[in-house]
C-alpha cells in the first residue's frame, strides 16, 4: 500500500488570519517502507515572516522571495500525493493550510478521510505523556540530532520512521525477515543466510571459468582448488 508522509512549515498558526504555507515536504512509503521518492518545495508566501515563525524554521522573507508561488507547484504536489493516504503529525494543522492554499486558487480541498494523524495514534498508544515529534523520536530511539530547527522534509523523514514504529510495522518486518532466513551448510558450520526474493544473476562467464581452469593446471597434481570444483569441471 502506498502512503505519503507529509509535513509543512508556515508563517504562523492560523490560515484564516492570513498565515501562509512556506514549505512542503513529502516522503513516499510503500508497504510501510520508504521508497526514496520525495517531494520538497519552498513556497513564496507573498507576505512577511513573523519573528516567532522564523525562530522555529529559519526561513526568512528574503530567502522565500525568490521561491515559486503555491499555484506554480500545486500540480506537481497533487500528482505526487495522488490518492494515497496522508500520514501527518497533528494533521488538522497542516491540512488546514494546504486546503486554504487550494481554496485561494479555486481547487478542490483534500478530504479529511484520507488523513492518518500520528498525533492521535500516539495519544492512544502513549496516553498521559507528551507526544511531540521530538518526544516520539526519543521514545523509539530515532536519531533526530539534525533537527536543530523545524524543516518540512526532515520532519517528514523522521515522522516516517516514527510511524513505522508507532504502528508496530518495524517489528513485523523483523519477524518476516527472520522467517525468510534459511540455513546454508558449509565446511565450517551452519550459517544462517537471508533468502533473496530474486536471485542475483551470475557474473562469471565461461571465459572466466576457462581461465581459472588453466590457472589450476599450473598448480601441480593435487591443487586444493579441485576439492571445491564440481565433478563436471
Amino acid at each position: 500500500m502506498r502512503e505519503i508522509v507529509l509535513d509543512t512549515e508556515t508563517t504562523g498558526l492560523d490560515p484564516l488570519r492570513g498565515d501562509r504555507l512556506v514549505e512542503i515536504g513529502c516522503i513516499e512509503i510503500f508497504n510501510r517502507m520508504p521508497t526514496g521518492q520525495t517531494f520538497h518545495r519552498y513556497i513564496n508566501p507573498e507576505r512577511d515572516m513573523p519573528a516567532e515563525a522564523f525562530a522555529v524554521h529559519g526561513l526568512s522573507t528574503e530567502f522565500l522571495a525568490s521561491k515559486p508561488l503555491f499555484t506554480e507547484v500545486v500540480e506537481e504536489f497533487l500528482e505526487f500525493i495522488g490518492d494515497a493516504p496522508l500520514v501527518i503529525h497533528n494533521a488538522s494543522f497542516d491540512i488546514s493550510f494546504i486546503n486554504a492554499e487550494l481554496d485561494r486558487i479555486k481547487r478542490q480541498p483534500i478530504l479529511r478521510d484520507r488523513l492518518v494523524d500520528t498525533l492521535l495514534l500516539a495519544r492512544r498508544k502513549h496516553p498521559g505523556v507528551s507526544n511531540r515529534l521530538d518526544d516520539l523520536c526519543s521514545r523509539y530511539a530515532i536519531d533526530n540530532s539534525r533537527r536543530t530547527k523545524h524543516g518540512a522534509l526532515l520532519d517528514a523523514e523522521l515522522l516516517a520512521e516514527v510511524y513505522i514504529d508507532l504502528i508496530g510495522a518495524r517489528q513485523s518486518q523483523l519477524i518476516l525477515a527472520s522467517e525468510t532466513r534459511i540455513t546454508v551448510t558449509s565446511g565450517i558450520g551452519d550459517t544462517p543466510r537471508r533468502q533473496r526474493e530474486i536471485p542475483v544473476a551470475p557474473r562469471i562467464t565461461e571465459a572466466d571459468r576457462e581461465a581459472h581452469r588453466a590457472f589450476i593446471a599450473t598448480l601441480g597434481d593435487k591443487p586444493i582448488w579441485n576439492d571445491f570444483l564440481p565433478a563436471t569441471a
